[in-house]
This record gives structure tokens, sequence and C-alpha cells, in this order.
């Protein structure tokens, strides 16, 4: 779990790393004291790092390969089918890619499909690679821990929008602030502050359908139902926050939104990890 803890930080890193290459005009307006644009590393300096970073968190997750392989030569030569935590996270790089490149896209340039490929790798992808560690993905309660988190990024992702409207418009970045407006966009993100912790006390009541012996969350369903809980009523406190003066958003670089985004995500993972050891 440290390697892929290590591995989902340098990943992390790489994607920030890239976004930052090819946002440099942009962050001249919206982030200026960054270092492409401050000049205190080079564009070039910048590219290689982002490419070495992609190297260290992609390379070793070859090796992760679970029961029955074992020891460094026979995880190596595995069955390509068995390499499941090295496709995760492959696929995860290329969707940070595909958000900042323009040759592979740049969805950063377009609205609703930026949230898409932020919540698919940071959501979704990152919570199925960690269960890759010690178990298969060819089940479904991964593909739901992560589509919990996928939801939540869907909507909460976009609050780092409202404070780069100007750079974003400037370089045609339609974002969703710049699409539909401060107000509406607010109104449209707060849903998802609350809706995907319905699910975490949803998945500790319900059966597997693939698996009727299991439930579809197989932590212990207290704990899971109190964290859920807790979430609901910190994302109605956040949206709260969003919808009550959303033109703060646009002038506020760290609207408080935004760090509560970062904490319930981090409190979810903590919830989640406590529900399973326990």
């Amino acid at each position: 779990m440290t390697l892929g803890s290590l591995c989902a930080a340098f990943l992390n890193a790489a994607s920030n790393g890239i976004n930052q290459v090819y946002d440099l005009e942009i962050d001249r307006r919206n982030k200026p004291t960054r270092p492409l644009v401050s000049g205190a590393i080079s564009l070039g300096e910048g590219w290689w790092f982002s490419v070495a970073l992609y190297a260290l968190a992609i390379v070793p997750t070859w090796l992760v390969v679970v029961y029955p392989y074992g020891g460094f030569l026979e995880k190596a030569a595995a069955p390509l089918p068995r390499h499941e935590c090295f496709f995760i996270y492959l696929a995860g790089l290329i969707l940070t890619l595909v958000y900042s490149v323009p040759a592979f896209g740049r969805t950063k340039r377009n609205g609703f499909w930026a949230n898409v490929t932020i919540a698919i790798p940071r959501g979704c992808l990152l919570k199925v690679a960690g269960w890759s560690m010690v178990a298969s993905v060819h089940h479904l309660e991964p593909w739901y821990i992560g589509t919990i988190f996928l939801l939540f990024l869907l909507g909460a992702s976009t609050t780092k929008d409202f404070s780069d409207m100007e750079g974003d418009k400037a370089h045609g970045c339609i974002t969703l602030p710049i699409r539909y407006g401060v107000r509406r966009a607010a109104w449209f993100i707060t849903p998802f502050f609350v809706l995907p912790w319905l699910l975490m006390p949803i998945g500790a009541a319900l059966r597997n359908p693939l698996n009727p012996a299991q439930r579809l969350l197989t932590g212990n369903p207290v704990m899971l139902t109190l964290v859920g809980t807790v979430l609901v009523v910190w994302g109605t406190y956040t949206s709260y926050l969003v919808i009550r003066q959303p033109e703060e958003l646009a002038t506020s670089e760290n609207h408080p939104s935004w760090t509560h985004m970062y904490l319930m995500m981090m409190f979810a993972q903590v919830g989640f990890s406590v529900a399973y050891l326990f």
C-alpha cells in the first residue's frame, strides 16, 4: 500500500507539472507565482520533470501482482492480464494527458468534459488502483467505491475554476462558470457535494447483486453509515457556502469550498480505511 500511495503521489505531481507546462500563458494571469511563470525553472525542465515523475509513477506498478504470484521474477513475468494495477495507473496517466495536452484532446477547454477527465482518474481509478494492490479488481465493490468519489469530483472539482475565469476565458478554456455564469454553475455543482455520500450507507445495507451472500460494501456497516452521514452533513454545509454568495467564488483564489473539498476527500478516504480495517 505504501508503494501505491507513493506512485499515486508521483502521478499527481506529474499531472500537475504537465498541466503547468501547457497552461503557462493562462497561469501568467491566474497564478503568476508558479515556478514556470516566475522563471524559477525553465519550460524544458518542467517538461522533463513531469516525464520523470510519470515514469516513477508507472514503472513500479508492473511488479504489483496479487496472489498467487510472489517474488520479483515471478511477478515481472506474470501474464499480462494479471498486471491490473499497472494498466489502471496507465489509464490514469493517459487521462491526465487528455486533460492538459492539445494533441490528446485537452478537455480542459471543454467545460463538463474537463470535470470528467479529472473525476475518472483522481476519483474512480485511484481507488480501484489501491484495491488492486491487494486483490483483483474483477469485482463490483472497488468500482462502486470509486464511483462515489468520481461523482463527488464530477461537481466539486469545478470550485477551482471560479477564480481562474479571467485567464481561462482569455485562452479558450470554457469552464462551467464561464459557460453558464457564476450563479448557475454554483447551483449546478452543489448536489455533487451531498448526494454521492448517500451511496455509503446504501452500499453498507444492500446486497451485492453479483454475490448476494455479501453486501455491496463489505466494510464495517456502522462505520460506513456514520462516515457517509457526516459527509452528507458536511457537504450540505459546503453547498451553503457555495450558493450563499457565489460571486465570492470568482473573487477569492482559495474559497472555503475549495478547502472543504480536499478535507472531505481526505476524511472519506480515512473513513473507508477504518471501516475496512475494523
